[in-house]
């Protein structure tokens, strides 16, 4: 089984995340951010992974630190979950519908973490979440499981729709990435990733 646990404890947060790759169970994710939540269990239910996800963190601040620090500790969690890389397809793209909105995003579990993100939101907010954190989860995200991440709006108006389209991408695109092509070797020329 692939499996990854992270737990990270600062001054502002506390986070635990479990994540295993290869069993499609109900997940269990609270952070406390509702919109958040959402957003996660769509995410793990397109990627066709199990993630629980405990966090509690300094909301009466605002939900930035919570975000960022559940994206660095998914991040980890999904790279032990990966191991050495072997024997996985390497790359993945989605483009999803939602309603009005279309969204593209493309992966390469590389070892070499990088967004380039190219959305403009038409909402500060959604439901009282700040709409610029999903980026930060995004590069929180890429830079600690080590994926180059290419997340690109083509269009939409519904900001809901737009950044639900963003994480049901993810999970798609995901669920390519990490899918097992029966080989046992790493899926690059030079031989490990």
């Amino acid at each position: 089984m692939r499996t990854g646990i992270c737990r990270r404890e600062t001054k502002e947060t506390q986070v635990k995340v479990i994540v295993n790759l290869d069993t499609h169970e109900a997940s269990k994710i609270n952070t406390g951010v509702g919109f958040f939540d959402h957003m996660l269990t769509a995410f793990a239910f397109r990627a066709g992974i199990y993630l629980e996800i405990q966090a509690e963190g300094d909301l009466y601040v605002d939900d930035h630190h919570t975000v960022e620090d559940t994206g660095i500790c998914l991040g980890r969690a999904l790279a032990e979950a990966l191991g050495n890389k072997n024997g996985i397809a390497r790359y993945g793209t989605a483009s999803i519908p939602m309603d009005e909105a279309l969204v593209h995003v493309t992966m390469d579990i590389s070892g070499r973490g990088l967004l380039v993100y190219n959305a403009k939101l038409p909402s500060q907010t959604v439901g009282g979440f700040e709409t610029e954190l999903v980026e930060e989860f995004f590069r929180a995200l890429a830079h600690n499981t080590g994926i180059t991440l290419h997340v690109n709006l083509a269009y939409g108006s519904n900001t809901h729709h737009i950044i639900e389209a963003m994480f049901k991408s993810l999970g798609v695109a995901l669920a390519q990435t990490i899918s097992q092509t029966g080989s046992d070797i790493a899926p690059s020329t030079k031989g490990v990733l």
